[in-house]
Protein backbone atom coordinates (compact mmCIF):
# COMPACT_ATOMS: atom_id res chain seq x y z
CA UNK A 1 0.00 0.00 0.00
CA UNK A 2 1.32 3.36 -1.49
CA UNK A 3 0.51 6.60 0.16
CA UNK A 4 -1.64 8.32 -3.01
CA UNK A 5 -0.29 11.54 -3.30
CA UNK A 6 2.62 13.44 -4.47
CA UNK A 7 4.75 16.05 -1.99
CA UNK A 8 3.02 19.16 -4.07
CA UNK A 9 -0.39 17.60 -4.91
CA UNK A 10 -3.91 17.86 -3.95
CA UNK A 11 -5.07 15.21 -2.24
CA UNK A 12 -7.34 13.02 -5.01
CA UNK A 13 -11.03 13.43 -3.93
CA UNK A 14 -12.47 9.83 -2.70
CA UNK A 15 -15.77 10.23 -1.92
CA UNK A 16 -18.24 12.85 -3.67
CA UNK A 17 -21.78 12.71 -2.00
CA UNK A 18 -23.43 14.92 -3.76
CA UNK A 19 -27.37 16.31 -2.74
CA UNK A 20 -28.30 12.57 -1.57
CA UNK A 21 -31.98 11.50 -0.28
CA UNK A 22 -32.77 8.53 1.14
CA UNK A 23 -36.83 7.86 1.87
CA UNK A 24 -38.25 4.88 2.57
CA UNK A 25 -42.47 4.33 2.38
CA UNK A 26 -43.94 2.55 4.29
CA UNK A 27 -47.62 1.76 3.48
CA UNK A 28 -49.28 5.05 2.52
CA UNK A 29 -46.54 7.03 4.64
CA UNK A 30 -42.83 8.27 3.11
CA UNK A 31 -40.22 8.53 5.59
CA UNK A 32 -37.49 10.66 4.72
CA UNK A 33 -34.27 9.48 7.04
CA UNK A 34 -32.52 12.79 5.59
CA UNK A 35 -32.56 14.73 2.70
CA UNK A 36 -29.89 16.97 0.53
CA UNK A 37 -26.38 15.79 2.09
CA UNK A 38 -23.20 16.28 0.77
CA UNK A 39 -20.01 15.01 1.82
CA UNK A 40 -16.66 15.40 0.28
CA UNK A 41 -13.67 13.31 1.61
CA UNK A 42 -9.91 13.25 0.21
CA UNK A 43 -7.36 10.37 0.39
CA UNK A 44 -5.51 10.79 3.90
CA UNK A 45 -8.37 12.62 5.61
CA UNK A 46 -10.66 10.87 8.33
CA UNK A 47 -14.51 11.69 8.93
CA UNK A 48 -16.06 10.73 11.61
CA UNK A 49 -20.04 10.94 11.67
CA UNK A 50 -21.96 11.12 14.96
CA UNK A 51 -25.82 11.70 15.99
CA UNK A 52 -28.08 10.81 18.07
CA UNK A 53 -29.76 6.67 17.54
CA UNK A 54 -31.53 6.51 14.38
CA UNK A 55 -30.19 9.49 12.87
CA UNK A 56 -29.59 7.57 9.82
CA UNK A 57 -25.61 7.09 10.25
CA UNK A 58 -25.49 3.61 9.34
CA UNK A 59 -27.79 4.14 6.72
CA UNK A 60 -25.44 7.20 4.81
CA UNK A 61 -22.58 4.38 5.35
CA UNK A 62 -24.55 1.79 3.55
CA UNK A 63 -24.85 4.51 0.59
CA UNK A 64 -21.33 5.43 0.16
CA UNK A 65 -20.09 1.57 0.38
CA UNK A 66 -22.47 0.89 -2.23
CA UNK A 67 -24.66 -1.29 0.29
CA UNK A 68 -28.37 0.75 -0.36
CA UNK A 69 -29.35 2.83 -3.26
CA UNK A 70 -29.81 6.81 -2.70
CA UNK A 71 -33.11 7.86 -3.57
CA UNK A 72 -31.72 10.72 -5.48
CA UNK A 73 -29.00 12.12 -5.95
CA UNK A 74 -25.20 10.87 -6.26
CA UNK A 75 -22.58 9.23 -4.63
CA UNK A 76 -19.15 8.68 -7.04
CA UNK A 77 -16.54 6.64 -5.38
CA UNK A 78 -12.64 7.47 -7.09
CA UNK A 79 -14.73 9.54 -9.65
CA UNK A 80 -17.02 6.39 -10.72
CA UNK A 81 -20.42 6.69 -10.00
CA UNK A 82 -21.27 3.83 -7.91
CA UNK A 83 -25.17 3.44 -8.41
CA UNK A 84 -24.80 3.25 -12.09
CA UNK A 85 -23.12 0.20 -11.79
CA UNK A 86 -24.80 -3.58 -12.10
CA UNK A 87 -24.76 -5.48 -8.93
CA UNK A 88 -21.89 -7.26 -10.20
CA UNK A 89 -19.90 -4.89 -10.95
CA UNK A 90 -20.49 -2.81 -7.95
CA UNK A 91 -19.64 -6.00 -5.88
CA UNK A 92 -15.75 -6.17 -7.81
CA UNK A 93 -15.53 -2.11 -7.51
CA UNK A 94 -16.15 -2.58 -3.75
CA UNK A 95 -14.02 -5.85 -3.51
CA UNK A 96 -11.02 -3.26 -5.20
CA UNK A 97 -11.83 0.14 -3.67
CA UNK A 98 -13.80 -0.21 -0.63
CA UNK A 99 -13.20 -1.97 2.92
CA UNK A 100 -15.41 -2.28 5.53
CA UNK A 101 -15.00 -2.80 9.22
CA UNK A 102 -18.13 -3.10 11.54
CA UNK A 103 -18.56 -3.29 15.48
CA UNK A 104 -18.99 -6.70 15.81
CA UNK A 105 -15.98 -7.94 13.54
CA UNK A 106 -18.05 -10.41 11.11
CA UNK A 107 -14.95 -13.08 10.97
CA UNK A 108 -15.86 -16.39 10.56
CA UNK A 109 -15.47 -18.76 13.32
CA UNK A 110 -13.93 -21.79 11.29
CA UNK A 111 -10.67 -19.51 10.07
CA UNK A 112 -8.17 -18.84 11.37
CA UNK A 113 -7.05 -14.85 11.35
CA UNK A 114 -4.68 -15.29 8.39
CA UNK A 115 -7.49 -17.36 6.20
CA UNK A 116 -10.29 -14.53 7.39
CA UNK A 117 -8.03 -11.86 5.80
CA UNK A 118 -7.14 -13.90 2.69
CA UNK A 119 -10.69 -14.13 1.98
CA UNK A 120 -11.45 -10.68 0.11
CA UNK A 121 -8.63 -11.19 -1.75
CA UNK A 122 -9.24 -15.04 -2.85
CA UNK A 123 -13.16 -13.76 -3.79
CA UNK A 124 -11.12 -11.17 -5.74
CA UNK A 125 -9.67 -13.43 -7.57
CA UNK A 126 -5.82 -13.30 -6.48
CA UNK A 127 -4.51 -17.53 -5.77
CA UNK A 128 -3.48 -18.82 -2.63
CA UNK A 129 0.10 -17.86 -2.80
CA UNK A 130 -0.70 -14.40 -2.92
CA UNK A 131 -3.60 -13.61 -1.13
CA UNK A 132 -1.49 -15.51 1.77
CA UNK A 133 1.26 -13.28 1.08
CA UNK A 134 -0.47 -10.06 1.51
CA UNK A 135 -2.83 -11.32 4.31
CA UNK A 136 0.71 -12.14 6.58
CA UNK A 137 1.99 -8.86 5.48
CA UNK A 138 -0.66 -6.68 6.59
CA UNK A 139 -1.64 -9.23 9.61
CA UNK A 140 2.12 -8.20 10.56
CA UNK A 141 1.61 -4.70 10.04
CA UNK A 142 -1.17 -4.59 12.61
CA UNK A 143 0.60 -6.04 14.92
CA UNK A 144 -0.68 -9.93 14.83
CA UNK A 145 2.18 -11.44 13.41
CA UNK A 146 2.14 -14.15 16.51
CA UNK A 147 -1.65 -14.74 16.12
CA UNK A 148 -1.59 -15.71 12.04
CA UNK A 149 -3.05 -19.07 12.73
CA UNK A 150 -5.49 -18.78 15.59
CA UNK A 151 -9.05 -18.70 15.36
CA UNK A 152 -11.00 -15.58 15.92
CA UNK A 153 -12.34 -17.49 19.73
CA UNK A 154 -8.75 -17.42 20.62
CA UNK A 155 -8.46 -13.63 19.79
CA UNK A 156 -9.16 -10.95 22.34
CA UNK A 157 -11.66 -8.50 21.61
CA UNK A 158 -9.30 -5.88 20.71
CA UNK A 159 -7.00 -8.64 18.49
CA UNK A 160 -10.20 -9.87 16.32
CA UNK A 161 -11.01 -5.89 15.62
CA UNK A 162 -7.48 -5.62 14.27
CA UNK A 163 -8.00 -8.49 11.99
CA UNK A 164 -11.18 -7.00 10.81
CA UNK A 165 -9.39 -4.35 10.17
CA UNK A 166 -6.38 -6.06 8.34
CA UNK A 167 -8.95 -7.94 6.23
CA UNK A 168 -10.48 -4.46 5.31
CA UNK A 169 -6.93 -3.26 4.09
CA UNK A 170 -5.92 -6.36 2.41
CA UNK A 171 -6.76 -5.40 -1.04
CA UNK A 172 -5.20 -1.95 -0.64
CA UNK A 173 -8.53 0.59 -0.64
CA UNK A 174 -8.81 4.03 -0.96
CA UNK A 175 -11.39 4.11 1.72
CA UNK A 176 -12.19 1.97 4.79
CA UNK A 177 -15.60 2.47 6.15
CA UNK A 178 -15.82 1.89 9.40
CA UNK A 179 -19.21 1.01 12.06
CA UNK A 180 -18.45 1.81 15.85
CA UNK A 181 -14.83 -0.29 15.45
CA UNK A 182 -14.98 0.45 19.23
CA UNK A 183 -18.41 0.23 19.83
CA UNK A 184 -17.85 -3.10 21.55
CA UNK A 185 -14.17 -2.87 22.99
CA UNK A 186 -13.41 -1.57 26.70
CA UNK A 187 -11.62 2.10 26.87
CA UNK A 188 -7.96 0.45 26.73
CA UNK A 189 -8.29 -1.34 24.04
CA UNK A 190 -10.48 0.71 21.87
CA UNK A 191 -7.72 3.34 22.66
CA UNK A 192 -5.43 0.94 21.19
CA UNK A 193 -7.38 0.78 17.95
CA UNK A 194 -7.69 4.46 17.46
CA UNK A 195 -4.05 4.84 17.59
CA UNK A 196 -3.69 2.24 14.96
CA UNK A 197 -6.28 3.69 13.07
CA UNK A 198 -4.48 7.32 12.95
CA UNK A 199 -1.19 5.04 11.81
CA UNK A 200 -3.01 3.31 9.49
CA UNK A 201 -4.11 6.90 8.16
CA UNK A 202 -0.74 8.89 7.86
CA UNK A 203 1.44 5.62 6.97
CA UNK A 204 -0.77 4.43 4.27
CA UNK A 205 -2.51 7.61 2.78
CA UNK A 206 -6.05 5.86 3.00
CA UNK A 207 -9.66 8.04 3.45
CA UNK A 208 -11.37 6.81 6.74
CA UNK A 209 -15.07 7.65 6.97
CA UNK A 210 -16.13 6.45 10.55
CA UNK A 211 -19.81 6.19 12.45
CA UNK A 212 -19.21 6.54 16.17
CA UNK A 213 -20.85 7.53 19.47
CA UNK A 214 -17.63 7.90 20.66
CA UNK A 215 -16.76 12.08 20.48
CA UNK A 216 -13.09 11.38 22.07
CA UNK A 217 -12.13 9.33 19.27
CA UNK A 218 -14.29 11.38 16.47
CA UNK A 219 -12.47 14.33 17.90
CA UNK A 220 -9.38 13.42 17.65
CA UNK A 221 -9.18 11.35 14.14
CA UNK A 222 -9.83 14.58 12.09
CA UNK A 223 -13.13 16.20 10.91
CA UNK A 224 -16.01 15.80 12.92
CA UNK A 225 -19.69 15.85 10.81
CA UNK A 226 -22.98 15.64 12.78
CA UNK A 227 -26.13 14.02 11.32
CA UNK A 228 -29.17 15.25 13.08
CA UNK A 229 -32.61 15.54 11.98
CA UNK A 230 -31.88 14.89 8.08
CA UNK A 231 -29.31 17.29 7.63
CA UNK A 232 -25.22 16.48 7.85
CA UNK A 233 -23.33 19.63 8.74
CA UNK A 234 -19.89 19.90 10.28
CA UNK A 235 -19.71 19.72 14.16
CA UNK A 236 -19.41 23.20 15.97
CA UNK A 237 -17.64 21.43 18.93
Amino acid sequence: MNNRTGANAAPPLVIDCDRVTRTYTEGPVELTIFSDISLQVSSGETVAIVGSSGAGKTTLLNLLGGLDRPSSGHIAICGQDIHRMSEAARARFRNRHLGFVYQFHHLLPEFSALENVMMPCVLGGQGVKEASGRAEAILERVGLAPRLGHKPGELSGGERQRVAIARALVNEPDCVLMDEPTGNLDEQTGRGVRELIESLRDQLGLAFVMVTHDMTMARSLGRVMRLEQGRLQQDPA
